[in-house]
């Protein structure tokens, strides 16, 4: 008994990917599709693009209803297959790089809130990070939001720790790169 080989037969070329391969493709080009949806009008008016697939991103934005969602998406995907993607792909991920940015600048800042109000040696850190700083303007909001943060709950408005928070944004933020 013989058995053929697997291998014997096919060409020595590059093989079609397969359909689990080309049903990946297609669902990571509509979900490209969406969050270029999702994206501001101006950003998305600059990305270069073909005007089809900007009517049609603009057109996934005003439907509605799920079933004309899905063939909307589906239709994006399609003229998503003749683009260059990468430029694309690049736009959402910057976009999206920028909101985790400015979330981390912002725990940021309120982590050094909290270490002013904590503690006088961050406070002394600061000036020395800092020593453009109005240091009298600083004390006063940490003293104000010291005594805030004595008051019983119900009594407390926020308000120096807002101050605050706002004045030392500026400083983390140019601490960023």
């Amino acid at each position: 008994m013989h058995f053929d080989d697997p291998d014997e037969g096919e060409e020595d070329g590059p093989q079609r990917p397969s359909k689990t391969a080309l049903k990946k493709a297609a669902h990571d080009l509509q979900a490209l599709g969406d969050a270029l949806a999702a994206l501001p009008v101006d950003r998305l008016a600059a990305l270069p693009m073909e005007d089809s697939l900007r009517s049609a991103l603009e057109e996934l934005r005003r439907t509605k209803s799920h079933e004309g969602r899905r063939r909307q998406r589906q239709f994006v995907g399609k003229l998503m297959r003749t683009q260059d993607v990468e430029p694309l792909a690049q736009a959402v991920a910057e976009a999206h790089l920028g909101s985790a940015r400015e979330t981390l600048r912002l725990h940021q800042t309120e982590a050094l809130r909290a270490s002013l109000v904590a503690d006088d040696a961050a406070l002394t850190a600061f000036m020395a990070q800092h020593p453009e700083v109005d240091a009298q303007q600083l004390r006063s909001l940490i003293r104000a939001a010291r005594k805030e943060a004595a008051l019983p709950p119900e009594q407390r408005h926020g308000r120096a720790w807002r101050e605050l928070f706002q004045f030392i944004k500026p400083f983390v933020a140019a601490d960023q790169p």
